[in-house]
């Protein structure tokens, strides 16, 4: 493994790439180190151990929200306007149109357009977080000019980490907005490392003896979900071009166990989140009855049995949903009798079709079971044990796992790349 990390740092290009990456990154972290001035540090504590939804807000703006920084909404607004965007392809042809059939320049003017919708977005989110954090008493009341600069600087902070995560993209190493989030998850470990030494008791030895090995057994778990496929046989039909014979060649189609990765469960927190969100914006018209339905959104999510029955069938839900409208059998069937592919056994077309979607339907139920168990093993863990420092799976790992696997590979692929290019 080290050999391999010294053989990456070797090569001049690729060292550039991640330091850069590294810089933006850390770039990132000091933004969120920036809080907003006059918070009540203690009131914050009280508002984020009292709701779970702001845990989850907090993963996803990167850990910025639990310091109340100038990036507090993170690259929230970013992935909920994409998440609408990409719901809407099912009501809009051209939408879908552009998205899938355009090719890059199609997912560049889809990219474009979640751009421009995400400055709205974050300044109704931001103001919606500055009112009810104000009647929360975490912040001090704020004027109208003091209200509007706020709302001008987080909602440019959700620019600038839209920016930061497009430049990490440029440099192929990872995911932009991805890597953001695991940075923030990252970041948190040393404070949940030192909860769980506080919260340390003798008599709790077997618990977290058993939560050692459980964290492996979970970290293995979702490696092999991840990286499982079901690989179904192709071949190909022999064909006679001029005095050349093509084909008869065997190849298979892999279908990966968890084709959707994590975003049923970024689906599943936004539809979560709405609640929230609708009690925040109804606080432009009517502050009390904002501050009302905030306070009985969270007495019902308090709820922990409620909470993860709910937020288990939205991430099984969605996982078929997300699955449908990304993976088409019908047209991979087309496909393969196009370039004269057929799956022994299966008569080619509407046939091919059939067979693929069941082959689908089954992969993605334990797929889905298996993100639903995971998504919610965090609050079972709690119930079980009643130590709540002890977060075991959950939405981070889920994050954490996936983004460290995707830049694994491409940081292979470009040394492989250019292994080539030498041999060459």
């Amino acid at each position: 493994m080290f050999n391999k990390i010294i053989e990456i740092f070797k090569i001049s290009d690729l060292r550039k790439k991640i330091l850069m990456v590294a810089l933006l990154l850390l770039c990132f972290r000091i933004l969120a180190a920036i809080p907003v001035p006059g918070i009540n540090s203690e009131s914050l504590r009280n508002l984020f151990a009292s709701s779970q939804l702001f845990g989850f807000l907090n993963i996803f703006s990167g850990g910025a929200l639990e310091n109340l920084s100038i990036i507090m909404l993170g690259v929230g607004p970013y992935i909920t306007t994409t998440i609408i965007l990409q719901l809407l392809t099912i009501l809009f042809p051209r939408l879908k149109e552009i998205y899938y059939e355009e090719g890059e320049q199609g997912r560049a003017r889809f990219n474009r357009l979640s751009r421009y919708l995400t400055v709205p977005l974050g300044a109704l989110q931001g103001y919606g977080f500055l009112n009810l954090l104000t009647h929360q008493g975490v912040l001090p009341p704020l004027g109208t000019a003091s209200l509007i600069i706020n709302v001008t600087v987080i909602t440019a902070g959700s620019v600038l980490l839209m920016w930061i995560g497009e430049m990490i993209d440029e440099y192929k190493i990872g995911n932009g907005i991805s890597m953001i989030i695991f940075a923030g998850i990252v970041s948190g470990l040393p404070s949940a490392l030192r909860n769980i030494i506080f919260s340390y008791n003798p008599q709790d030895i077997p618990t977290y003896i058993a939560y050692a090995v459980l964290t492996v057994i979970v970290v293995a778990g979702v490696v092999f979900i991840n990286e499982g496929e079901r690989k179904i046989p192709v071949s190909y039909a022999k064909r006679v071009r001029g005095n050349k014979l093509y084909g008869g060649a065997s190849s298979y189609l892999p279908l990966k166990v968890n084709q959707a990765g994590v975003i049923p469960i970024i689906f599943a927190v936004s539809i979560l989140l709405f609640p929230q969100f609708f009690a925040q914006t109804i606080s432009i018209f009517s502050p009390d009855l904002s501050i009302k339905l905030t306070e009985l959104v969270n007495k019902f999510f308090a709820n922990l049995l409620i909470y993860s029955a709910i937020y288990f069938v939205l991430v099984v839900v969605f996982t078929y949903f997300y699955t449908a409208i990304t993976f088409d059998p019908e047209e991979i069937a087309k496909n393969l009798q196009r370039s004269g592919g057929f799956i022994p056994g299966i008569r080619p077309g509407a046939s091919t079709g059939e067979f693929i979607s069941k082959i689908v339907n089954r992969t993605t139920l334990f797929g889905a079971l298996f993100l639903g168990v995971i998504a919610i093993l965090p609050n079972l863990v709690q119930l079980i044990t009643g130590i709540s420092a002890l977060t075991l799976g959950g939405t981070a790992l889920l994050i954490v796992v996936s983004v460290a696997l995707d830049t694994m590979k491409q940081i292979q692929s470009q040394v492989i790349m250019r292994e080539y290019e030498g041999f060459l």
